[in-house]
Order: structure tokens, then C-alpha cells, then sequence
């Protein structure tokens, strides 16, 4: 079984690699030095890419923020919806859902 400690350290982990993914994705982003027009369009192609993952990954920074919220305020493991307990074998898959299977579907 894993403790709201161990689950608060594995967000905080996660907290910290989203962060440099977004970071090295505006990097990469903005050192774009094509010259002509194919390679403009294929950088192009590659920056709506980029700009996809770093949406997605700011979308979990959310999702784990709130998660981190629920642990402060004691409510972590507790369904938002229907105040159900979360089953473990969920917040191992998705530590930062806020609620039980039935209630997500």
C-alpha cells in the first residue's frame, strides 16, 4: 500500500520533469533558424507538435496541483463527485485523479 507521503513525493517528481519539459519546449520553440521555406514549413510542422505536448503537460501541472491541494486539505483518495474512497490500484495508475472509476466514465 502506498502512503499519501510516498504518493505527494512521486507528484512533486512529476511536478519537477513537466516543468523542464515545458522549459526545454519554449527553448526549442524560439531557436528556430531556418532559411528557406521547406525547412520553415517542416520546423513549423514540428512546432505544432511541441506546442501539443506542452499543452498536455500543462494540463497534467494542473491535474497535479490540484492533487497536491487534495492532499493538503486531507481530502486525496476521496472522490470529488461522490465522497467515495479512490482504490489504490487507481491512484497508482493516475495519482492525480480526482475521482473513483464510476465516476469518471
Amino acid at each position: 500500500m502506498t502512503t499519501i507521503e510516498a504518493r505527494k513525493a512521486a507528484l512533486l517528481a512529476r511536478e519537477r520533469a513537466l516543468k523542464a519539459r515545458i522549459g526545454g519546449i519554449a527553448e526549442e520553440l524560439v531557436s528556430h533558424e531556418a532559411r528557406d521555406w521547406e525547412e520553415m514549413a517542416v520546423e513549423r510542422e514540428g512546432d505544432e507538435v511541441l506546442e501539443g505536448m506542452g499543452t498536455e503537460a500543462k494540463a497534467e501541472l494542473r491535474a497535479i496541483w490540484a492533487a497536491l491541494g487534495r492532499i493538503g486539505a486531507g481530502q486525496y483518495g476521496i472522490c470529488q463527485r461522490c465522497g467515495a474512497e479512490i482504490p489504490a490500484a487507481r491512484l497508482d495508475a493516475l495519482p492525480y485523479t480526482p475521482f473513483c472509476k464510476a465516476c469518471a466514465t
